[in-house]
């Protein structure tokens, strides 16, 4: 789902971009005035998991792969906003260090991923769940859906800006100048990936988690409540840990071979379609500063071995780097609550 440069409109990319700019400044506003200090480094575990959740890759039966992005778990437990935040940490440092993600199509990405996403999920999680206690499994049953429905919009979502992109921007030869591909085949292509694969990775995920959470930490489920914001503490030790054990599987993603439908680089396209759009050609390669090309050490990837340790390095760089932001926000969350 992660849209690469050229694929979209630079209109598009506009739009996108500042839609996503204007509701993660809403987002920054109400997360710093209901979030305390003390759970901002909740925000980063929350970025680092959907960051090495998304390196995951699932093979879909048509050759292509698909991911979870873990949006829907951050929704459930730290609200929506505070959820878009935390995915949208992920997905700029994807873009930027990892060239997973257009730079042109990062507001696309964020508002598909981190906006959609998290609120679709939430909404899902609110009226499944309701005003059932913490601990009824009903609340488990609302997570595990709100997962399945809101990474399947999210794809719609992106579906859709895929699509119209032939409509509404060609050549005056009808050629398409960005994406090659309508609705009719960007809607049931990212649909099936993610109804069928994603969807219930999303949903058992999120789901699944969601329940240890119940048994193990209740608090953090109730963190976004008047008590949970009080006098609760929640400890993030055990959650570094599963962090950095899930960093060390990351590899395992590298079994699932193939590309994410519309993630193909323009030789991909020439080679399937005879042709590469003149948009897409020009702006594809419009940011190539990336430090772990697609998570990798470039010059030393001829080996599985040699890609695993490209793909352990890049998760351990990103939780670096995720960890830094956190701390930086705690920082400046906690000088701001001092009393004058």
């Amino acid at each position: 789902m992660h849209i690469p440069d050229g694929y979209l409109s630079p209109q598009t990319d506009a739009v996108l971009g500042i839609a996503s700019a204007i509701t993660a400044a809403v987002a920054a506003s109400k997360t710093a005035s209901t979030v305390r200090a003390k759970y901002i480094p909740m925000l980063s575990v929350g970025a680092a998991f959907s960051f090495t959740i998304m390196m995951f890759n699932v093979p879909v039966p048509d050759g292509t792969t698909a991911h979870a992005v873990g949006g829907s778990l951050l929704a459930v437990i730290l609200g929506p906003w505070a959820a878009m935040i935390s995915v949208s940490i992920a997905l700029i440092i994807q873009a930027l260090f990892f060239g997973d993600g257009g730079i042109l199509a990062l507001g696309a990405n964020i508002f598909n991923m981190a906006v959609v996403m998290p609120f679709v999920s939430y909404a899902i999680y609110q009226l499944i769940a309701g005003k059932s206690d913490i601990f009824t499994k009903r609340r488990m049953i609302g997570a595990g859906i709100a997962g399945f429905v809101g990474i399947n919009v999210a794809a719609l979502c992106a579906a859709i800006e895929f699509g119209i992109q032939p409509m509404l921007f060609h050549a005056a030869n009808g050629m398409p100048l960005y994406s090659p591909y309508g609705l009719n085949i960007a809607i049931p292509a990212m649909l099936f990936a993610h109804f069928t694969i994603a969807g219930p990775v999303e949903g058992v995920v999120t789901g699944l988690v969601f329940t240890y959470l119940q048994r193990s930490n209740p608090v953090l489920l109730q963190m976004r409540s008047d008590s949970g914001n009080s006098a609760s503490t929640v400890s993030y030790g055990r959650y570094i840990v599963g962090l950095i054990v899930v960093a060390l599987l990351t590899p395992l993603g590298l079994l699932a071979s193939g590309t994410a439908w519309g993630e193909w680089g323009g030789e991909d396209l020439q080679t399937q379609l005879g042709f590469i759009p003149s948009g897409l050609d020009r702006l594809g390669a419009f940011w190539n500063h990336v430090l772990f090309p697609d998570y990798g050490i470039a010059g030393f990837d001829q080996s599985f071995w040699q890609q695993a340790l490209g793909y352990i390095m890049s998760a351990f760089f990103a939780l670096l780097i995720i960890g830094i932001i956190g701390v930086a926000i705690q920082r400046f969350k906690r000088k701001s609550e001092k009393p004058a």
